[in-house]
């Protein structure tokens, strides 16, 4: 075990008389005491209007947001200016597909107004707008989240949507990638399979849609929270990852952009704290990212992912890689030896994290997840909001198991035990 149980307070209590073993990590994280510390600390002592007062308050509120903001942007190997904070991942990338929306619509015109108009390059602003002729190319893989947002803005602006595919195994297959062609304006893809856990081939992606000057997307929603990433190093333009995952609260997460594109992208939401200037007539823009966050933001949340970031730091994210690679590879070892169970995707621990997906012959997932569920052991069942990948495998749901920096051999001994029973409690043959 690489996070002391003890350090989480949910882990004390049991769960139908069992010791509480959570494998949905994927799904929803558990949150340390420091955490909740954390964000009662600041309610308790500092709440304030952000950016939005002189007073002590305000001002120690605005210092902790923007301190909280540089904590998490060095987390993911970006500059404070790039990281928007957003609710979510969801919220991140359909911030980007209205605001390339409104890019399309010719509003981009109105960022050389703005604050830091000196570094808005209308060119850029040009690599936002589609039109029929063009294309987004997303994959197969991707959950709902990084799909359907596409989908709209294909339909907004008349591009075309195409998509890699994938292999046997559910990895995105390389022999798609000339899809990515001259008419392609965004590359949408992810990190890591919220279904397989199969790292996606990020280097050979992102050369692709270089090639054809596409900006890329990356979901790093699985991999944050599980891995080593660097944005800069990866090179893409854009990425989007969600608090609750990476031990931290929900109604927050970041959309990563870089500078450059940031500076040259319209906004999405307006009002409040986004402004630069506003008479009756027009409205200038501030600059990023305060851009792209009008209204009231998540303060506390923001204080929460923070707290998260270091505590993940403390443990490492090299360690946290390991521990979680080594307890898949155990979990599949198990799962090899029980009949009637099928893993979705890579049936080894290479190029992958920790994330299974199986079915049960016989035995619908929902009732896979209630006999787990009956033995403390909580599982993801469904179709993780992924339904094309879940397509390509033949089927309409899974099971899912996940695996946080708190999990360790016992979890995985007690998810193989019950998991083991589940045909048998049916009366499925073996």
């Amino acid at each position: 075990m690489l996070a002391p149980r003890s350090d989480f307070p949910i882990f004390s209590r049991r769960v139908n008389g069992h010791r509480l073993v959570y494998l949905d990590s994927g799904a929803t994280s558990q949150r340390p005491r420091a955490v909740m510390d954390a964000m009662v600390r600041f309610d308790s002592e500092t709440n304030g209007a952000v950016k939005r007062g002189a007073h002590t308050l305000a001002a120690e509120s605005t210092l902790a947001f923007e301190d909280a903001r540089a904590t998490v942007a060095a987390f993911v190997g970006a500059d404070p200016g790039e990281i928007v904070w957003t609710s979510g991942s969801t919220a991140a990338l359909n911030l980007l597909a209205y605001a390339c929306s409104n890019a399309s619509l010719g509003r981009g015109e109105a960022l050389a107004d703005s604050d830091h108009a000196g570094a808005y390059d209308p060119a850029l602003t040009e690599k936002f707008r589609l039109a029929p002729g063009d294309s987004i190319v997303t994959t197969r893989a991707e959950h709902h989240a990084n799909l359907v947002p596409w989908q709209e803005l294909a339909a907004r602006t008349g591009a075309t949507l195409r998509w890699l595919d994938l292999d046997p195994e559910g990895r995105i297959d390389p022999a798609t990638l000339d899809r990515i062609d001259s008419t392609t304006k965004i590359v949408a893809f992810t990190h890591v399979s919220n279904v397989t856990g199969a790292v996606s081939p990020v280097a050979q992606i992102v050369a692709a849609a270089k090639a054809v000057g596409a900006i890329t997307v990356l979901d790093a929603c699985q991999s944050v929270p599980h891995m080593p990433v660097n944005v800069h190093a990866l090179d893409v333009d854009f990425a989007v990852f969600s608090g609750h995952k990476m031990l931290g609260p929900t109604g927050i997460g970041g959309l990563y952009g870089r500078r450059e594109l940031l500076n040259a992208l319209p906004p999405f939401l307006t009002g409040g704290s986004m402004i630069k200037l506003v008479t009756m007539e027009r409205t200038t823009f501030a600059a990023p990212p305060a851009r792209f966050e009008a209204g009231t933001q998540p303060v506390v949340q923001a204080i929460g992912l923070a707290e998260a970031v270091s505590y993940l730091e403390k443990l490492g994210m090299e360690n946290v890689a390991t521990s979680e690679r080594a307890l898949t590879a155990r979990t599949l070892a198990g799962m090899a030896e029980i009949p009637g169970v099928r893993v979705l995707g890579p049936a080894d621990g290479a190029n992958r994290t920790g994330i299974i997906a199986f079915t049960v012959d016989g035995v619908h997932p929902h009732d896979v997840g209630q006999v787990l569920d009956a033995a403390g052991v909580a599982i993801r069942t469904g179709h993780h909001c992924a339904q094309p990948i879940h397509a390509h495998f033949g089927v309409t749901a899974s099971n899912r198991v996940s695996f946080g920096p708190y999990n360790d051999v016992d979890d995985v001994a007690a998810f193989l035990d019950a998991l083991a029973g589940v045909r048998a409690y049916f009366g499925v043959e073996k």
